[in-house]
């Protein structure tokens, strides 16, 4: 009778482990670039909580709406709101979809460098005009929208010599004075400690980047996922998301 009582003790003890185990996950993420520095301190918040594991790839949105397109499984993308959009036109991601947080876009400078004055539009083009390098993404949703006012203010073509289309991060190219003024999302300046955020661009030409949550529909971890989605939108992560630059919802 001891024996058996003892055997029921371990197994009794045994079951949580085992359930834990059982109900892991690993969880697989295509994130926009944007969100980088917002899930690196989340995340592990989570795996710390829930036992999960997750697993990141970060890119341009562009770059990982091509990805998925050519077959790369994913069981959560945070990515640009039109791509997230797209996917759900699709049949590749769930219509229930959350927007996580959003950016503006912001000019960065090397560290100590002299800050232009971009508080004005007229301020903003006359800085761009005097600049002797400007760069940016060229693929991303900021070069996109970058592209087009350049247009807009009649500055494209007085610009064209001194542009770089940058294929690594715009805050890296500021920081190693590959370019003298850089423009992206305010999100991925931040994190770079040789780069300097100079300002927002004005508040009438400036452009917000929505980025939405949205679970795979092959996903064969519904659960989590939608877990990990309701975790990245909660209270709690609001100060998180203030705090790398972005915006929540």
């Amino acid at each position: 009778m001891k024996i058996q009582r003892a055997i029921a003790v371990i197994a009794g003890l045994a079951m949580p482990l085992l359930a834990a185990q059982v109900q892991a996950a690993e969880i697989k993420v295509s994130a926009s670039t944007a969100v980088k520095t917002v899930l690196e301190d989340l995340l592990p918040q989570f795996e710390k909580t829930t036992g999960n594991k997750v697993v990141v790839t970060i890119a341009p949105a562009a770059v990982l709406k091509t990805q998925i397109d050519q077959g790369a499984a994913f069981d959560v993308a945070i990515l640009t709101v039109p791509i997230t959009d797209t996917l759900v036109k699709e049949g590749k991601a769930d219509t229930a979809r959350t927007v996580i947080a959003h950016a503006g876009i912001g000019v960065a400078i090397k560290k100590g460098a002299t800050k232009p004055d971009i508080g004005t539009t007229e301020a903003f083009k006359s800085a761009l005009l005097n600049a002797k390098s400007i760069g940016f993404t060229a693929g991303g949703a900021s070069g996109v929208y970058l592209t087009s006012l350049f247009e807009k203010l009649g500055i494209a073509d007085a610009l064209k010599p001194k542009l770089k289309l940058l294929k690594g991060p715009v805050g890296e190219a500021a920081s190693s004075g590959e370019v003298e003024l850089g423009m992206t999302q305010i999100s991925e300046i931040l994190p770079y400690p040789g780069a300097e955020l100079a300002g927002p661009l004005p508040s009438d030409i400036q452009s917000y980047t929505y980025f939405s949550a949205a679970v795979a529909v092959a996903s064969k971890e519904q659960d989590a996922a939608k877990a990990l989605i309701k975790f990245l939108a909660a209270p709690a992560a609001l100060a998180v998301i203030k705090g790398k630059g972005m915006e929540p919802g």
